[in-house]
């Protein structure tokens, strides 16, 4: 028997058992969108949750500290053996000071960071509102949200306003006390730009005016590597330096582990709902055997053969899969699309951002394709074997 004629007599069902065959098909849909539902709300909430806290540059940085050295300094002479390590591109440095800072008449303490406007990137600090500083820009300030807060201001209320800053200078020991100086900074600072972060009080001030108070010991250091390839290499040289070191691309790396054991458990659950849906096709392809038992001697008598039988059964299942699965991509997508346009119906109501919890990578949809043809092969085998092998007399007698 020729392919063409298998495919269709194959097809044939969708004339004379429609609205079963109908039905067959959207049971598989619904267990395929199922697992592409679950799985692209996975790989939606990684891409949005990992997009949030790096940058293209903060994956190639590595965090340098003394850690619990207190020999060891992060000084100028300690950034320069660092650059000479082969495959480090930059390195920013960073002073952290506690601070006073006032705004209008309200007053408060918080963390003053010295940082150059590179620091940023390598950070992968994002802002809420306004802009970074520039290298000309010395009485320019960026302000976190939650320091904001201290003062009773919305961010599109603190741009340009005038902050004055008293600084309190590293401590020193003397006599068992601790003496603490503190530094009147000679600026007017004006706010020029508000970091996304609720959760900690700080200031970012540029470099250069931790260089005029002749502070040259860092708090922590950016290394940004020329290649990710780079990356374990550099920072064994730091370590052997006797640094401390961290890198933003272990966190992520944990995360995506975190997020692919999400997506097996959100697969597991769709898997269970197409479990269900190739029963019910099971039951269909046994029914259609059933009722054609007669058809099936009469194309025996007439020359057919086993293989043509199997082939002829093995292919409706084949068919039914693969409407399946384009079904169930409808159905999963169109049911993203229907949540996610409902979260963000209510994010909106809220006062929230909208934003985008599902992601459907195309070798996945590919996949889901071949997936759907396999478990109607699969579920399509046992009636076809059957099928084959049912005697040519006994068919025709069948009732």
């Amino acid at each position: 028997m020729l392919v063409v004629d298998i495919f269709r007599l194959s097809t044939r069902m969708f004339r004379t058992n429609r609205s079963r065959t109908i039905l067959t098909i959207l049971g598989i849909g619904v267990g395929i969108g199922a697992i592409l539902f679950l799985v692209s709300l996975g790989y939606g909430l990684q891409k949005l949750i990992l997009s949030r806290i790096t940058t293209s540059e903060a994956l190639l940085s590595l965090d340098v500290t003394t850690g619990d050295n207190e020999i060891l300094k992060l000084d100028n002479r300690a950034i320069k053996d660092i650059e000479k390590i082969p495959g480090v591109s930059k390195v920013s440095p960073l002073v952290s000071l506690q601070a006073q800072i006032s705004i209008d008449d309200i007053s408060s303490e918080l963390t003053a960071n010295f940082a150059r406007e590179d620091f940023f990137k390598l950070d992968g600090t994002e802002l809420a509102f306004g802009e970074f500083y520039s290298p000309q820009e010395e009485d320019k300030i960026v302000i976190s949200e939650a320091a904001l807060m201290l003062f009773n201001l919305k961010p599109e209320e603190s741009y340009n306003k005038i902050v004055h800053i008293n600084i309190f200078l590293p401590s020193q020991e003397e006599e068992n006390k601790i003496l603490r100086d503190s530094v009147n900074l000679d600026y007017n600072f004006k706010i020029k730009g508000i970091v996304k972060d609720e959760n900690s009080n700080y200031i970012y001030l540029p470099l250069s005016i931790a260089q005029k108070l002749n502070i040259d010991n860092y708090s922590r250091l950016k290394v940004k590597v020329k290649d990710k390839d780079q990356l374990d290499s550099v920072r064994n040289a730091i370590i052997e330096k006797g640094f401390s070191v961290s890198a933003l691309s272990d966190i992520i790396e944990q995360a995506n582990q975190i997020f692919r054991v999400v997506q097996i458990v959100l697969a597991l659950f769709g898997i269970v709902a197409l479990i269900v849906s190739a029963i019910g096709m099971f039951n269909t392809m046994t029914i259609a055997l059933l009722e054609r038992t007669q058809e099936i001697g009469i194309m025996k008598a007439l020359g057919a053969t086993s293989v043509d039988i199997w082939n002829l059964f093995l292919g409706e299942s084949i068919i039914i899969g693969f409407f399946g699965g384009l079904s169930g991509l409808v159905i999963g997508l169109i049911s993203g699309e229907l949540f996610n346009y409902g979260v963000n119906l209510l994010a909106g109501a809220l006062g929230g951002e909208k934003i985008d919890l599902f992601y459907t990578p195309l070798w996945f949809i590919i996949l889901i394709l071949v997936f759907s043809v396999v478990v109607g092969m699969i579920t399509g085998i046992y009636p076809a074997s059957r099928a084959a092998k049912i005697n040519c007399l006994e068919a025709l007698r069948y009732k």
